[in-house]
């Protein structure tokens, strides 16, 4: 992917995963790779900052014999989460109508 995430933007896709279901690293990490080339050593610290910033809770769940470290939104998440996403639509709105209004479309040949 050449577009790189920023830390908000990290913070939206984390958010948005975890507000669907409780999840651990290594499920988050496998959902970002289809947006990112993220590195698992940059979500942990992501996954970190949300906690401190009681945007999610941890708590520890077996799983085949081991203890899995799972992440799930608090209150505080959810409205972070929905303040996050309706700036991103405005975001990408403003982005499609500079694209749309460029006389290209997206196949590359002027309109």
């Amino acid at each position: 992917m050449i577009y790189p995430l920023n830390p908000v933007l990290m913070d939206l896709l984390v958010l948005s995963m975890i507000c669907r279901e409780d999840s651990y690293g290594y499920q988050i990490s496998q959902q970002m790779k289809k947006v990112s080339n993220l590195k698992d050593s940059v979500l942990y610290p992501v996954l970190r900052r949300l906690s401190e910033n009681d945007f999610v809770v941890i708590y520890d769940q077996q799983y085949q014999g081991r203890n899995r470290k799972y992440y799930k939104i608090t209150e505080k998440g959810r409205q972070q989460q929905m303040m996050l996403a309706q700036e991103w639509k405005a975001h990408t709105a403003a982005i499609n109508e500079i694209i749309e209004n460029s006389g290209v479309n997206v196949g590359g040949e002027n309109e």
